[in-house]
């Protein structure tokens, strides 16, 4: 028990470690190239007309006289004591913008990966059966454009042809003028607190807004998650288990949906939990063109800004993420097959 607990222990620490590392590795990326990128912060607080003297205190403040590694260690001390300093564009803290706009990244992401996982598996599961029949062709052609097509261009084709043009969805934003401000904030949200406070004026409203940058997540998340689900099953049909399945009598249905599937569920854990990363960090142009507040147009328009502190918070936060995202992945996949709990002990 006590030899158990220590390779516990060390697992766990092992992994703060890596963390640890990785996010300041982040962190000293983003902040070397926001301070070398041909942008002065001081500037852009105080403007072009602003006095020598305005922009020498402003310049002073921000610490900018200092050498690069001192202004680093001083963000990352900030970052230990929870401060992540204040937004030249919001003037609130860093740390409150992020609580602020992530929730709608994460709201916007997860109803994408869900229809991703709903679409993509499915489809992967026919491209493998059928495989090389003109099922198979059709779903890797589909594949192959949601994979392939920048997905900024699909955003201003789909805002075109389905807001402009047709008028099925609602256009940018997370809601009509008129509703913003109206559901009080609880889990920040939007469907949830408007059915919270049992406005369901609100709820629509806000789906129609979401429904196309949605989709669009939706069919990247499916593109890949179609893809890897075909590799997956062609590998597991291909075995020597599914032949002696089909050998016993067994439906293809069961074939394929209990013991195909079954297998390469595992491997799709962490397929998965990719796709739903790259949707986080991948929302960036999705929410810039859709006018959308969360993290991604955030820090978008933070950069443009040069309000550096906003831009390494989000990025921080958004690795962060990621990294919590794997990692469950990958508790996951070792609860769900015990070989790779063995090769661990």
């Amino acid at each position: 028990m006590t030899s158990r607990a220590l390779r516990i222990a060390t697992g766990v620490g092992s992994w703060l470690v890596t963390v640890a590392i990785t996010l300041v590795g982040l962190a000293a990326l983003t902040f070397f190239i926001g301070r070398v990128i041909p942008i002065d912060p001081a500037l852009k607080i105080v403007g072009d007309k602003a006095t020598h003297e305005a922009y020498q205190k402003v310049f002073l403040e921000l610490g900018l006289d200092q050498p690069l590694y001192v202004q680093f260690w001083r963000y990352i001390a900030g970052i230990l004591r929870g401060d992540f300093g204040i937004s030249f564009q919001t003037t609130r803290p860093v740390l409150q913008d992020l609580l602020t706009f992530f929730p709608a990244t994460l709201e916007l992401s997860t109803i994408g990966l869900v229809l991703g996982v709903v679409l993509g598996v499915p489809m992967g599961v026919a491209s493998a059966y059928w495989h090389e029949k003109w099922p198979d062709h059709l779903i890797r052609v589909v594949s192959l454009v949601g994979y392939s097509v920048p997905v900024f261009w699909l955003s201003l084709v789909g805002l075109f042809v389905f807001y402009y043009k047709l008028g099925w969805v609602a256009g940018p934003g997370q809601l009509d003028v008129f509703y913003n401000g109206v559901v009080t904030r609880v889990t920040g949200f939007i469907l949830v607190d408007s059915l919270l406070g049992g406005q369901t004026d609100v709820f629509w409203n806000a789906v129609g807004h979401m429904t196309l940058p949605a989709i669009l997540l939706g069919y990247y998340s499916l593109a890949y998650i179609a893809r890897m689900t075909r590799s997956v099953m062609l590998d597991e049909l291909s075995r020597e288990y599914i032949l002696a399945a089909r050998l016993k009598g067994a439906s293809e249905l069961r074939v394929v949906a209990n013991h195909a599937l079954r297998n390469a569920a595992i491997p799709l854990v962490t397929i998965i939990a990719l796709s739903y990363g790259g949707l986080l960090e991948g929302s960036v142009l999705v929410e810039t063109i859709f006018s959308w507040p969360g993290i991604g147009n955030y820090i978008y328009q933070s950069l443009f800004a040069a309000d550096m502190n906003a831009v390494l918070g989000g990025t921080l936060l958004v690795g962060a993420v990621y990294v919590l995202i794997n990692t469950l992945s990958d508790v996951l996949y070792r609860t769900l097959d015990p070989r790779s709990r063995g090769q661990r002990t």
